[in-house]
């Protein structure tokens, strides 16, 4: 039988080959499986509108996941859903909120039906709660800005983040050394890059706690 935790990890590596290498740099086994699966989660949402063509039929799967997580925050995920489940357990685990879960599937809700990109759901929200992950809650400030700088590159804003990348860093340097990899990824500059150049990306930006 495959390995569900596998499983997560290989689709996380097709569908967010970014943040799967910054996930490399996370050194326990269960944080990083813990990381691994909110990133499946996020890329549930992400493929709905590539299955899909019609927004109300994008939204009626987004509605299903919304539902799905009554289940998640109640420890009772739907049976045999491999994300699901290992969310539940993360989510149990680390005592996550629900809001940041809700708000970026009303987020995915607004993109298809053409509503522009609520940063702070889609990108700050999500970084926030991998840290929680990764080194408990009280951090949520240090990581917002990074947060909004991985935003401006992943919506191809690059001037910007250039712009904000020194207070990101200045803010991120009073995160745990053990919080670093869930935001290690806003260091890398452009999706083009080889994986041979972000891997040097992120190895710095571990080294020095700058994104």
């Amino acid at each position: 039988m495959a390995d569900p935790g596998s499983s997560l990890d290989e689709q996380v590596r097709a569908a967010d080959p970014d943040r799967w290498l910054s996930s490399r740099f996370v050194a326990d086994p269960q944080a990083r499986a813990d990381l691994i699966a909110l990133y499946a989660f996020e890329a549930e949402l992400l493929a709905i509108p590539t299955r899909v063509t019609q927004p109300l039929l994008a939204e009626m799967r987004y509605v299903w996941w919304r539902d799905q997580m009554d289940g998640v925050f109640a420890g009772e995920p739907r049976k045999g859903h491999p994300v699901l489940e290992a969310l539940t357990d993360v989510v149990a685990r680390h005592g996550l909120e629900r809001a940041p879960f809700d708000a970026l599937i009303e987020a995915h809700i607004g993109r298809v039906h053409g509503e522009p990109h609520d940063l702070d759901a889609f990108y700050v929200g999500p970084m926030q709660t991998a840290v929680r992950v990764l080194a408990g809650p009280g951090h949520e400030a240090a990581v917002a800005e990074a947060g909004r700088v991985w935003a401006l590159i992943q919506t191809g804003r690059r001037e910007e983040a250039k712009a904000a990348r020194a207070a990101a860093s200045g803010a991120a340097k009073r995160l745990p050394v053990a919080a670093f990899p869930a935001v290690a990824h806003a260091a890398l500059t452009s999706p083009a890059e080889s994986d041979a150049v972000k891997r040097l990306r992120l190895i710095w930006a571990s080294m020095t706690g700058r994104i």
